[in-house]
């Protein structure tokens, strides 16, 4: 019986682009009483895996905390897998403001202790008295009362690239870090103040309501559904937004742009950027932002130590990085005396620039395509792009499509390239191919042949 993933994430993007039909990325959460969380894992892998839904998923004696992508062909199917359980009967599914069919590449169902690492004693306070929920014009109306304050419940490099105006965004790496950060903060305004808190889909403010309500607040709100729901009702109401920026989302996405707003920096270079990254050296995978100058200067590496490491041999990057531990690390890793510009703490509500506006991310695709290889590096004064074919053959004449998170999906027909330094009219697998590409691409981009 399989209960464990047997693609690499590799494998698995080439047959999601071979299939060339939409995901929804999404995300759900529903705390109740598990008696046997190792058996409810197996039950749900079992029926998730065979309607192809992947994601990222923690349960508990206490619940369930997931964010997933599903096949939208099966989203009624894999809804009718959670209506199986009395407990998630109507369940709120959160759908990402901005979709990506990559967002995540394997499922993952992991038994944890609890489903969000909060560092708190349920024992002591009656979890299900929580604050009261808001919808978004609720939430709108009670910011502008000014009695009120608002606080962040997400961590540092999340706050960073967006937030809520006038919010406390408290300069931590991880939940459990605020909680103890905020009582002590706002010891004075218990029985004064409205206590409004907001996360990136609700789960962290289900607990913390109920431990600050036990802590003596006596006016507790919170966001219902985070941003993300948040984002959907402000759409759908036409009402404004007091959210700034992009919502850092825990897939390969990295953000979803809920305003046109930038309000962070490039960590290199300072320049108005809310892009994150991770470093390209496996030993480091530093999270960071990083703007597409310093990603073609720096070929996505946080520092030039970093981006010599990449350019040794493989077995030489092993050597170094043995003993280190990144992969479940790699959000908290979002500081270092390396990055200038790397801000946290008290933020500014002020944009620094507008976002362009790009084209829809690896959705609803009406042609085949043929997964060619990916973007090695692009040369910025000469607009030539470097890609290596590691399937198929690429030829003089072809209809090709560049795909990626920030460079969206753009087509063109190539009319000439050099294989290998030298100008040809046939490339294979293993050749290096460089050709004119009339818009900036990033090494995460993926090259494809369009089909008729």
């Amino acid at each position: 019986m399989q209960l464990y993933n047997t693609l690499s994430a590799e494998e698995r993007k080439e047959l999601i682009d071979l299939a060339g039909k939409q995901r929804l990325t999404l995300s759900f959460y529903a705390y109740a009483k598990i008696v046997d969380p190792k058996k409810f894992r197996d039950d749900l892998f079992l029926a998730w895996n065979a309607l192809d839904a992947l994601g990222r998923i923690y349960v508990a004696h206490e619940g369930i905390n997931a964010q997933m992508s599903v096949p939208a062909d099966n989203f009624e199917e894999f809804r009718e897998t959670l209506e199986v359980y009395d407990f998630m009967k109507g369940i709120r599914l959160n759908v990402a403001v901005e979709q990506d069919d990559h967002s995540f590449l394997k499922l993952t169902i992991k038994v944890r202790h609890k489903i969000v690492a909060d560092g708190l004693n349920d024992e002591t306070f009656d979890v299900t008295k929580k604050g009261i929920h808001l919808g978004a014009k609720e939430f709108n109306k009670i910011l502008e009362d000014p009695n009120t304050i608002v606080v962040d419940f997400r961590n540092h490099y999340e706050s960073e690239v967006g937030h809520f105006k006038n919010a406390i965004t408290p300069d931590v790496e991880t939940f459990r870090e605020s909680l103890p950060i905020i009582n002590e903060q706002l010891k004075d305004y218990k029985e004064t103040k409205n206590l409004v808190m907001y996360c990136t889909g609700g789960i962290r403010c289900e607990k913390a309501s109920a431990y600050y309500k036990h802590q003596g607040f006596k006016n507790v709100y919170q966001l219902e559904g985070g941003i993300i729901n948040y984002a959907k009702q402000i759409k759908e109401e036409g009402l404004e937004s007091k959210f700034i920026g992009k919502n850092f989302v825990f897939d390969n996405r990295l953000g979803e742009r809920i305003t046109d707003d930038i309000v962070a920096q490039c960590h290199q270079c300072g320049k108005p950027c809310d892009n994150h990254t991770n470093c390209a050296n496996d030993g480091c995978h530093l999270l960071f932002i990083q703007c597409d100058e310093c990603q073609a200067v720096m070929e996505n590496c946080c520092s030039t130590e970093c981006l010599d490491i990449t350019h040794l041999p493989l077995e030489e990057q092993v050597r170094l990085r043995s003993g280190k531990q990144v992969g479940n690390k790699v959000f908290r890793k979002g500081k270092s005396e390396k990055l200038k510009f790397k801000h946290s703490g008290e933020l500014s509500d002020v944009a620094l620039a507008v976002a362009k506006k790009t084209q829809d991310i690896r959705q609803k695709i009406k042609v085949k395509k043929v997964i060619l290889g990916k973007a090695e590096h692009y040369f910025v004064k000469a607009g030539i792009g470097l890609f290596i074919i590691e399937n198929n053959e690429l030829q003089v004449g072809d209809k090709i499509l560049i795909s990626g998170p920030t460079t969206g999906n753009q087509e063109l027909i190539l009319e000439k390239m050099f294989v290998n330094g030298s100008e040809n009219s046939v490339a294979k697998i293993g050749d290096k191919v460089t050709f004119e590409v009339p818009f900036r691409i990033r090494l995460s981009d993926k090259l494809f042949k369009l089909v008729s």
